[in-house]
């Protein structure tokens, strides 16, 4: 297997003169480096992207490869559907994938602004993409998409480290939206398709508003309010309330509980990666950090709140 950063343009060029000669000549340039994959841009509308940094990646792009066309044509919003399958070979031992190029920044880096824009534009691709699963779906990876109470003790352990270490300025309230979504009923609808991994640097914003959404590589089938729980760090201050109004059909009110116990999961994730980005920690991102604590904030404001 190739070094992690053995990965250039010129890797790029010889794979798709090898096995994709028609697109040899287009312009091939670095777009980013993820956790599992890198995506190198091929020409303006497409992309390659390669399994880099985790044993798992190969999975997570098949899987996209087998799901994702199907679905893309009824999402609303732009996402990077898969259009050919490279094989590995002498020259990259692992598979790898070309997909359509979506244009815009990571919210990340480039946060909403304009918040009516951005809460209808995700209601609408949630509703859209909630449909339920056929049999087959795959399921969630780290049980995405399954009960809260499957990670009660790794948000316990995260909540007590983010205290200790003056992450979060309300501990106690955060600890009371997360043990009222663990008292929530679970899920008793049939599993529906979920993106299971709706953070900033998943989603692209242009001009203020989202334009698009990206890797798909943790799509399974599940409880919707693993996704739910994007609203609460994708949004500014007043767009979870419009975000509710505008998703069909409208979650009850312990789907928006579970949503909340979700949000926390995902909001002490980014405090940690922005934390170890600020220190200049392996695996850090700083620009995780602003959305994730923006989210505490708004989840331990909500505490007490019904539904």
């Amino acid at each position: 297997m190739r070094d992690r950063e053995d990965l250039t343009a010129e890797l790029v060029r010889e794979l798709l003169r090898e096995q994709q000669p028609d697109l040899a000549e287009r312009p091939v340039t670095l777009g980013a480096r993820g956790w599992d994959n890198q995506l190198w841009r091929v020409g303006d509308d497409l992309a390659v992207r390669l399994p880099w940094a985790t044993e798992s990646a190969d999975e997570l792009l098949l899987k996209e490869h087998a799901w994702l066309p199907s679905l893309a044509p009824r999402l609303p919003l732009p996402v990077p559907v898969p259009q050919r399958l490279g094989k590995p070979s002498d020259r990259f031992p692992r598979p790898w994938i070309v997909t359509t190029w979506v244009p815009g920044t990571p919210a990340d880096r480039a946060p909403v602004t304009r918040g009516a824009q951005a809460a209808d534009a995700l209601a609408r691709f949630l509703t859209a993409l909630h449909r339920p699963a056929p049999d087959g779906a795959p399921a969630g990876r780290d049980r995405r998409g399954g009960p809260l109470a499957d990670h009660a003790a790794g948000v316990a352990q995260g909540l007590d480290a983010a205290e200790e270490l003056g992450l979060i300025p309300a501990p106690d309230a955060v600890r009371a939206v997360w043990e009222d979504a663990l008292a929530a009923p679970a899920w008793d609808g049939p599993p529906v398709w979920i993106h299971g991994d709706l953070h900033p640097a998943n989603v692209l914003t242009a001009d203020g508003g989202l334009c698009g959404v990206i890797d798909f590589g943790e799509l399974c089938a599940g409880d919707p309010a693993c996704d739910l729980a994007a609203p609460w760090i994708l949004l500014p201050d007043g767009g979870v309330d419009r975000f509710h109004a505008a998703y069909r059909p409208a979650a009850d009110p312990a789907t928006l509980r579970r949503a909340r116990g979700w949000a926390v999961i995902k909001g002490l994730g980014g405090v940690f990666v922005g934390d170890a980005g600020v220190h200049g920690r392996p695996g850090g991102k700083r620009t995780w950090g602003p959305p994730a604590h923006a989210s505490l904030r708004r989840l331990a404001a909500n505490a007490g709140r019904p539904g």
